[in-house]
């Protein structure tokens, strides 16, 4: 009994236990199934909140395109507005001037209609009173008549023969302005910025250069010009907008090429040299000028600026030989309308050298210019004639016209000027007026055709940090001051020498 009531309970045991083991095998059932459906539903509601924004931003699109096309509908209509008011103001205009028209001329029919009955009631009071007059009374009427009548045609006459002489005079100076061109043959400017320096043999690259670039810095520096050293046989090529330095540079490197020895102190000796050399060329080229123009009693000082025009350029025409162009034609005008061709030629050659004026005088070039020469004793027709010729100062003779007219003869004939050549030397004085301009800088050079600037400091004034920054400072007031194209350089050098002489 006691087994059959263990082995009952038992039973009930392990079907309790299979019970609850499936009730909770169930439960985790549910529960994975309720977990699935959870993510199903999550999954589901996504793909609809997706598939509703599309829809939305679809609609959303839609809807812009069509508020977009009104708004262009919209702005058709309205220029179609605006287009009938235009074409209304205008025909109303036109018919305000017709109606104008119209009233002018019929005032005009009225004061015509007046006056012929006021001459038929002349007339006939004329009539009347010839019939009361003798042949005396009458003859002397007719002759008071006649001088009426004849001095309105004698003012068309005068009116007529005025205006014949004024279109005669207009032909002649015309005529005056193309002989005078015509006998002065110019040649065109060209534009140059480089010079080409040959060399003996292809070594001579390698001691141009320097050890570590030491010989080529140095020589950049001196000189102010870009010297390129490339694959090209036998040459390099010195670059640099101004035709000074330019010179400088040639005269110099092809010195230390002669010489065969070529380091920092000879490369400065050199140059020093070339420097003294371009001067004189200046001082004979001025007088080269004087004497093509056969112009005497210039003062040396004057005749020594003259030279320094040479190195000048205008929108790419050289100064000197334009001032030497204006001459002739100040002289070939003056000839041809019978003024003094000497006086008309000074004027002429002198009117551009305030260009080459520096140091206490002010002011623009014809007033510095005309200060100048007045004080090396030129005449007072000279002397306004140099300040008028950009017309600051009044022309007070006809020479000052001459010059104007012969300045602008010069410029504005075929092959001149080039206006893009201005641009870019302007634009590279500008940057080193800008690097000079700060405080400590003893020389700045632009090379590398304006993508660098080198700046030399004072390295008394300035130190190493200062000296960066002074690049800082220099690189913020390019950026805010000037335009350029691309990305310019810049490079602060301080350097210190010590010289010593053993005895």
């Amino acid at each position: 009994m006691v087994g059959i009531v263990a082995g009952t309970g038992l039973g009930f045991l392990i079907i309790w236990m299979l019970t609850r083991q499936s009730r909770q095998m169930a439960r985790q059932h549910a529960t994975q199934l309720l977990d699935v459906a959870r993510r199903e539903g999550a999954v589901g509601a996504q793909e609809l909140k997706t598939k509703a924004e599309e829809e939305i931003q679809a609609k959303r699109a839609e809807m812009n395109r069509e508020f977009d096309r009104r708004e262009i509908e919209v702005e058709v209509k309205l220029r179609e507005i605006r287009s009938h008011e235009e074409s209304l103001a205008l025909l109303d205009f036109q018919l305000e001037q017709r109606q104008e028209r119209l009233a002018r001329e019929n005032a005009a029919v009225r004061q015509a209609r007046d006056a012929v009955r006021g001459l038929s009631k002349g007339v006939r009071e004329r009539l009347e009173g010839l019939a009361q007059m003798d042949a005396g009374e009458i003859k002397e009427a007719l002759r008071e008549e006649v001088l009426r009548e004849c001095q309105d045609e004698l003012r068309a006459l005068r009116r007529e023969m005025l205006e014949k002489s004024e279109q005669e005079l207009q032909h002649e100076a015309h005529r005056i302005l193309v002989t005078t061109m015509q006998r002065l043959a110019s040649r065109p400017n060209n534009d140059i910025t480089a010079t080409i320096v040959q060399l003996p043999g292809e070594e001579m690259k390698g001691r141009i250069i320097g050890r570590e670039g030491r010989n080529i810095k140095a020589f950049e520096a001196a000189t102010g010009v870009t010297l390129l050293i490339d694959e090209s046989p036998q040459m390099v090529l010195i670059s640099s907008f101004d035709p000074v330095r330019r010179e400088i540079a040639k005269q110099a490197l092809e010195g230390l090429i002669k010489d065969g020895r070529i380091h920092p102190a000879s490369i400065e000796e050199f140059v020093a040299r070339a420097k003294e050399e371009i001067r004189l060329n200046a001082m004979q080229a001025g007088e080269e000028a004087v004497q093509r123009l056969q112009v005497n009693g210039l003062h040396p000082e004057v005749i020594s600026l003259l030279g320094n025009l040479k190195f000048r350029f205008s929108y790419t025409q050289n100064v000197l030989d334009h001032c030497v162009e204006v001459g002739f034609l100040c002289s070939m005008l003056a000839s041809e309308i019978g003024l003094d061709p000497q006086v008309a030629k000074r004027a002429g050659l002198l009117h551009d050298i305030g260009k080459a004026v520096e140091g206490e005088y002010q002011g623009s070039h014809a007033v510095m210019g005309a200060e100048f020469v007045k004080r090396f004793g030129e005449t007072p027709i000279v002397v306004n004639a140099v300040a008028a010729h950009h017309e600051e100062v009044k022309p007070e003779t006809v020479y000052a016209g001459l010059v104007i007219l012969a300045d602008t003869i010069s410029a504005v004939r075929p092959g001149a000027r080039a206006e893009s050549m201005t641009g870019y030397i302007q634009r590279l004085d500008r940057l080193e007026k800008l690097a000079l301009s700060m405080e400590g800088v003893q020389q700045a050079y632009a090379i590398q055709a304006g993508r660098e600037v080198r700046v030399v400091v004072n390295p008394q004034a300035v130190t190493d940090e200062q000296a960066g920054e002074l690049a800082k400072q220099l690189r913020r007031k390019i950026e805010e001051e000037l335009q350029y194209p691309s990305t310019i350089k810049i490079t602060v050098i301080r350097e210190q020498r010590f010289c010593e002489t053993a005895m």
